[in-house]
């Protein structure tokens, strides 16, 4: 079975990405699963793409697997893109992730108050790279979870932004069940559309 490192420790994106990635074959380690860690490389891009990028690269160098690493974030339209890139210290609050959440959607909550309803349309998106132990890039996926900016937190599930971001049936993304939400999420889509991309690479590549 072919082996692939993903670049998190984080179990639930490790078992989402998983369960995916076995239908081609592949069997998904990991950062946890490595004897020594290597160093966590700066992300310092302007976009999710080039920081999936850095990772992925980073990682597959230095441990010489193939490696896939994605960023994501959250996009508000009426905020001109953020926090984007800096979704996960946009309040700059706190080193666990319970106060830093909390900063950052009443940081967010404060900057939309005068959006009005028809204007606070967002999403959560992932990007994903694919590389090489030598360095190349193999392959590059994005996924988006669609929706609007809430005026108060919903939901218990999740983490993040999701008690903000409400889905077109109404719901949060965190009054979404775990499974229900790893079916929908922008990094299952992400991971779906990167195995369509393996599929048409081995397809083209059959003699």
């Amino acid at each position: 079975m072919k082996e692939i490192l993903l670049a998190t420790s984080n179990p639930h994106k490790l078992e989402e990405v998983s369960a995916i990635l076995a239908t081609l074959g592949w069997r998904v380690q990991g950062l946890d699963s490595l004897e020594a860690v290597p160093d966590e490389p700066v992300e310092d891009a302007d976009t999710f793409e080039g920081n999936a990028r850095i990772k992925a690269i980073a990682y597959a160098q230095a441990t010489g697997m193939r490696c896939l690493a994605d960023d994501s974030g959250l996009v508000v339209d009426a905020l001109e893109g953020a926090p984007g890139v800096h979704s996960a210290r946009y309040a700059g609050l706190g080193n666990d992730r319970e106060t830093r959440d909390a900063a950052n959607n009443a940081k967010l909550l404060e900057a939309m108050k005068a959006i009005p309803d028809g204007d606070r349309q967002a999403r959560f998106v992932c990007c994903m790279c694919l590389a090489d132990p030598d360095g190349t890039v193999v392959l590059e996926s994005r996924g988006t979870f669609e929706g609007t900016i809430g005026r108060e937190p919903c939901g218990h599930n999740g983490f993040g932004y999701d008690p903000l971001l409400i889905l077109p049936e109404g719901l949060t993304s965190a009054e979404l069940s775990p499974v229900d939400k790893n079916c929908r999420s922008h990094r299952a889509e992400a991971t779906r559309n990167l195995v369509a991309a393996l599929n048409d690479q081995l397809i083209q590549s059959e003699p």
